[in-house]
């Protein structure tokens, strides 16, 4: 589940928000687990808010990290693997084929991939949201 996961700019990983203090936020980061604050001047970003551009219009983040882990079989992704941009690029053709080439820059995806193993390695692989499993749940039960 990817509730609680937040990621800053201008600061490397990703964190889990703890708890909320007055004028900032106690995350903890995943990799370390350090805890720090955060200040009303840094952009924090949910993980579950972002999302892909791809041709029919955007894909939620933890969809395409479920991809990812399905392409993987739930390993991390080799960067090193990847001699140039554009070999990086032909493979997230492969797992998110109608991925808008134009708007989404081979740093958005290297980025993802970082994020992707980063969760990995954290334990973290529950990448579907809890609408959408409570959605398919009730339509089961419908059925």
């Amino acid at each position: 589940m990817l509730k609680g996961i937040i990621a800053i700019t201008g600061k490397p990983g990703l964190y889990k928000l703890l708890s909320r203090g007055k004028n900032n936020l106690i995350v903890e980061n995943i990799t370390t687990g350090k805890r720090t604050p955060t200040y009303p001047h840094e952009k924090v970003v949910s993980i579950p808010d972002i999302s892909i551009y791809t041709e029919g219009g955007d894909t939620p983040l933890s969809g395409v990290f479920q991809k990812v882990y399905d392409a993987n079989e739930g390993k991390a992704v080799d960067l090193k693997n990847f001699a140039t941009a554009d070999a990086l690029r032909e493979y997230f053709g492969t797992i998110l084929p109608d991925f808008d080439r134009e708007r989404v820059y081979t740093t958005d995806i290297k980025k993802l991939f970082s994020w992707y193993n980063i969760l990995v390695a954290a334990g973290i692989t529950d990448f579907k949201d809890e609408e959408i499993a409570e959605d398919e749940t009730a339509e089961a039960a419908a059925e």
